[in-house]
């Protein structure tokens, strides 16, 4: 059957600027009529020829909204020309995997489906942001044309007979004629990409035998908590299936849920207090980490819920690069962290000899770093850590960093922050909050 695309009327919506992180607005705004379909066509209209036969990624959190996006994602690439879309089982894509995907398999980009760490249900918040095609967020170019399309925008391009409803449910390849055009949909387990990846950066072997336990050393016990996120799907692939960790009492809240269960998926000790009073209750637990709702952050805390700041952990991996596989074979080039956090990583990298640069909040303005070869490691104070494996910040790979050093130095997680702080001093940051007052 040949699908034909139709023309659909519209007029622009205000305030439809993406930030650092693409466009967050609560549910019910993304469900106003054409308010969704306005913004995904104003996205392929800023990329301009390029999307004519082209391939995006596209997936999210799974958080409310998720399916009824992707439906519209769908027939609004059919009638544009694109040509495939890789997209998630069941929609779902960690923020890290959606940039591991674009870069494995050169795609023009992807769009992701999330509000990171902001809550999750039909009276909260959604998001979609666009993925360049180095797998990171689009700069500043790319969301400044976005903006100037929305502003204007008079028509979208849609495909109406095109049946979505079920597409997402099962992995397998679907192959349509749209205006005498091959549209390819493609539904993938969202985990093998990013897992192979994983392999390639870590010894899952010498991880595994930290987790279980050897003859030499006792098991080293673990709580991961997905606080029902993305990374869920993750966790129960790598740390259970792969590494040996114990699926009840090793990983807790790894069942993805649109609503996130309605607790604030954000990886700090506010709202992972359930972990950290596991952690600090129960001496059994040596480490304990969390994640945000798509995969992008993580909280590292170690036995007794020894708490490590995001600006500490980005200083104690840089000083211990040469415990990961990764970084023996490709070297390390350079340091870098946002304006706000701590310089604790400044005087790592004095001491290496390395490049260290500063950039404004956004992860965006790490990218080109990395493309230039001149940056490994990065990181926020707002719990973000990555490398330059891919071009977002990476929740699990930040865990699996940490785990890889433990093992490699025999050490816990407080002995190391303590030694590094023997040798480098301890920083410290702060936010400040200023608030207008009219005393009129």
């Amino acid at each position: 059957m040949d699908l034909t695309s139709v023309v659909v009327p519209t007029t622009p919506f205000e305030g439809q600027k993406p930030g650092t992180s693409g466009l967050r607005k609560k549910v019910k705004v993304f469900m106003e009529k054409n308010y969704t379909e306005n913004f995904i066509q104003c996205i392929l209209n800023a990329l301009g020829s390029k999307v004519k036969g082209c391939t995006l990624v596209v997936g999210g959190d799974g958080r409310y909204f998720t399916k009824q996006a992707i439906n519209i994602i769908i027939r609004i690439a059919a009638a544009n020309g694109v040509a495939k879309l890789i997209i998630g089982h069941l929609g779902i894509f960690s923020t890290p995997a959606v940039s591991s995907l674009i870069r494995t398999h050169k795609v023009l980009g992807g769009i992701v489906l999330t509000a990171s760490h902001n809550p999750g249900g039909i009276r909260n918040d959604f998001g979609i942001k666009y993925n360049i095609e180095n797998g990171g967020p689009a700069p500043d170019s790319v969301t400044d044309a976005i903006y100037e399309e929305t502003k204007k925008i008079k028509e979208y391009y849609f495909t109406p007979k095109l049946e979505t409803d079920r597409l997402i449910d099962n992995t397998g390849t679907h192959t349509y004629k749209v205006d005498g055009r091959d549209f390819v949909v493609e539904i993938i387990d969202p985990t093998i990409d990013y897992v192979n990846l994983m392999k390639e950066i870590f010894d899952f072997q010498k991880l595994r035998d930290l987790i279980r336990g050897t003859d030499e050393r006792p098991p080293f016990n673990v709580l991961i908590d997905s606080m029902n996120g993305v990374t869920g799907v993750y966790v129960r692939k790598i740390f259970v299936e792969e590494l040996g960790a114990h699926p009840d009492n090793h990983v807790t809240r790894i069942v993805p849920l649109d609503n996130f269960g309605e607790i604030h998926p954000d990886p700090n000790l506010t709202y992972a207090k359930d972990l950290v009073d596991t952690v600090k209750s129960n001496p059994t637990y040596d480490f304990g980490a969390a994640f945000d709702g798509d995969g992008d952050r993580n909280m590292i805390i170690g036995k007794n819920a020894f708490f490590v700041t995001p600006s500490d952990s980005l200083a104690a991996l840089a000083n211990n690069l040469d415990c990961i596989p990764y970084f023996k074979k490709h070297g390390v080039h350079g340091f870098a962290r946002s304006m706000p956090t701590a310089a604790a990583v400044d005087r790592v990298a004095t001491k290496l000899e390395k490049e260290m640069f500063e950039v404004p909040t956004g992860w965006k303005y790490f990218g080109n770093l990395m493309d230039a070869g001149r940056l490994s490691l990065c990181g926020e104070e707002s719990f973000g850590t990555g490398s330059d494996h891919i071009r977002e910040k990476d929740g699990i790979w930040a865990v699996l960093a940490w785990l890889s050093v433990i093992e490699h130095k025999n050490m816990s997680v407080e002995q190391i922050l303590k030694e590094h702080w023997s040798i480098y001093g301890r920083n410290y940051f702060t936010r400040w909050v200023t608030l207008k007052c009219n005393l009129s």
